[in-house]
Formats: structure tokens, sequence, C-alpha cells
């Protein structure tokens, strides 16, 4: 009975470490490389920007990452001057992730304010360049998607316009808890793919 004990209480300990290490990678992931200039007192063009970064949609149906996603964009507007863009072509499927996206803020979600869409990128390196002339008015720009991903376009940012990358602030893609089970498994994911 003791040596039961001893093993579930290891399993538990060990799956709250595991759930804690993911949650505390997305924290860490959504603060990191953000700008480094203070916004400028009188607007200068858009005011917000925010960009929702898609993901492979198989079908004509938007899938739960994209709802997702969309979801945390809109609950990153901040103020009659935001604006959404989301971005992601058709990778997976025959409609465009963007248009999939645009569908479902207008449709399901009630998002009536400005939109604009990049419907052509096959990568996130392109999302980010082809949404350069969209967001390169605005004050400040937030990039939105699972914690690492977004981090990634953040660095892309940088490295295409740093100008630009020195606009960007905080975005709402990370709350703790949310999709807890699936923070680890992204985690490992997007500390792969930043080696």
């Amino acid at each position: 009975m003791n040596a039961a004990r001893t093993r579930l209480v290891g399993a538990c300990l060990l799956v709250v470490g595991v759930l804690g290490w993911g949650e505390l990678e997305h924290w860490r992931a959504s603060r990191r490389l953000l700008g480094t200039t203070a916004p400028a007192p009188a607007p200068r063009g858009a005011g917000e920007v925010v960009v929702v970064l898609g993901f492979r949609n198989r079908s004509e149906r938007i899938n739960a990452v994209n709802r997702w996603r969309v979801r945390a964009g809109l609950r990153s507007l901040e103020g009659v001057e935001s604006r959404l863009v989301l971005a992601g072509g058709p990778v997976g499927g025959p409609r465009a992730e963007a248009d999939l996206m645009a569908d479902y803020a207008r449709g399901a979600r009630g998002y009536h304010g400005p939109l604009s869409v990049d419907s052509v990128s096959r990568s996130t390196w392109e999302n980010i360049g082809n949404v350069i002339p969209l967001i390169e008015d605005a004050d400040r720009i937030k990039v939105v998607s699972d914690s690492l991903h977004a981090e990634r376009a953040r660095a892309y940012l940088w490295r295409q316009r740093p100008d630009l990358g020195a606009r960007l602030v905080r975005g709402g893609d990370h709350r703790f808890g949310e999709r807890l089970l699936l923070k680890p498994a992204l985690a490992l994911l997007g500390r792969r793919r930043r080696r």
C-alpha cells in the first residue's frame, strides 16, 4: 500500500511539474521580444493593430486552433482605433486560413470593426512579410497565436523591420490555465523550432 501511494504521489507530482513547465514556457514566451520604445503620445496613424496568425486548416470549415486564435485576437483589441489583421494562405486546404478566420470573426464572434487579411502567406515568415504594409502605420502592434509561435513571429518582425519591432506590445494569447493540457506539447514544439 505504501509503495502504491508513493508511486501515485510521484505520478501526480510529475504531471503537475510538466503542466507547470508548459504554463511557465508560454508565460515567458508571451513576454519576450516586445518593443523597446514607448508608444508616441499622439497617434501617428492606425493606433493599435492585432495580427492573428493562422494555423493549417484542412477543410472549408474553420478548425479549433484557428477559432481559438481569433478569440485570442479579439480579446487583445483595446480601444476604438484597434484593427484586426488576419494572416494565412491556403496551406492545408482549399480556402485561405485568413478568410476562414475573417468569416468566423464577423459571423460567429460578431466583430464589426476594421479588418484586413493576408490570404497568400504559406509560412510564418511570409505572414510577417506580407502584413508589413498593413501594420506599418500602427503605433502599437500585437502578434497573436500560441505564445511560442507568436514569439517566433515577433522575432521575424524584428529581423524584417526593426522599426516595427520596436512597437510590439503583448497580445492576449496567454491566459493562465487556458489550454493547460496542450501547453507542454506546444512548448516542446516551440523550443524545437527555435533551434
